[in-house]
């Protein structure tokens, strides 16, 4: 059984995945295949960039980020999700999918806008608002039943890709907090920042000395100039109400 299944590879689900994968909670995430940020031609309003960036790109990044956190991918769509034993949640959940065998988890996050027909058979308030349908959750994402959150859109969160990364990472900080693991700060420190203070490294973090430091932030520099070496050949995604004729 793993530890959390997030329904959704798009920008809140990913987020999610990455706090929970460092936190060493054995994490799945079932993506459909395509993130509605695909459809963006320039993401303009992210910090970090500022004239903007490929969000086809970009969500590349934070994907590639989840798997070196540890978070592991499975393509596919959820179609039911159901208590393992009604009497006892704390048994964890059985997810079935369109085309592979059922999955069990023990926490399930909801990040995946703007499906959510796989929640109805769980009581976690689903209310419709014109055609979609929006889970009603707590601050930090949690739904009436416990061991299900939902992050993002689906939690209707705003419809932006800052505002989504940032509430899938409170998110999974919400099932890591629930998970009881020991975990605190997912905070990298130079070398004696904790010790030389006779404090002991806090769960989460770590000290790196200055060789160390040089050496991630070569890894990191090279990982993003060569993603952002040539553009993309791919187009944006249009919206499947649009008939493209090329």
């Amino acid at each position: 059984m793993r530890d959390v299944c997030i329904v959704g590879g798009g920008v809140s689900g990913l987020a999610a995945s990455i706090f929970t994968a460092r936190a060493g909670l054995d994490t799945l995430v079932i993506d459909g295949g395509e993130s509605i940020l695909a459809r963006n031609a320039s993401l303009e309003n992210y910090p970090g960039f500022p004239d903007g960036v490929d969000a086809r790109q970009l969500l590349e990044l934070i994907r590639k980020q989840a798997h070196n956190a540890g978070a592991t991918f499975e393509l596919g769509h959820v179609t039911h999700v159901e208590p393992v034993d009604e009497t006892d949640l704390e048994q964890g959940f059985v997810l079935e999918t369109d085309g592979g065998e059922p999955l069990e988890a023990r926490r399930v996050i909801a990040a995946s806008w703007k499906d959510s027909e796989y929640l109805v058979p769980l009581d976690v308030g689903r209310t419709q608002r014109g055609t979609k349908y929006f889970v009603s959750t707590d601050d930090a994402g949690r739904t009436a039943v416990d061991g299900v959150y939902a992050a993002g859109r689906i939690a209707d969160e705003p419809h932006q890709a800052i505002v989504a990364a940032g509430h899938g990472s409170k998110v999974g900080l919400a099932v890591i907090h629930d998970s009881e693991v020991n975990f605190y700060h997912d905070w990298v420190v130079p070398e004696g920042y904790f010790t030389e203070r006779d404090i002991e490294v806090p769960p989460g973090c770590e000290e790196i000395d200055d060789e160390e430091r040089r050496q991630r932030d070569q890894q990191a520099r090279e990982t993003i100039l060569e993603a952002f070496s040539e553009p993309l050949d791919e187009r944006p995604t249009m919206h499947p109400s649009v008939v493209d004729d090329e």
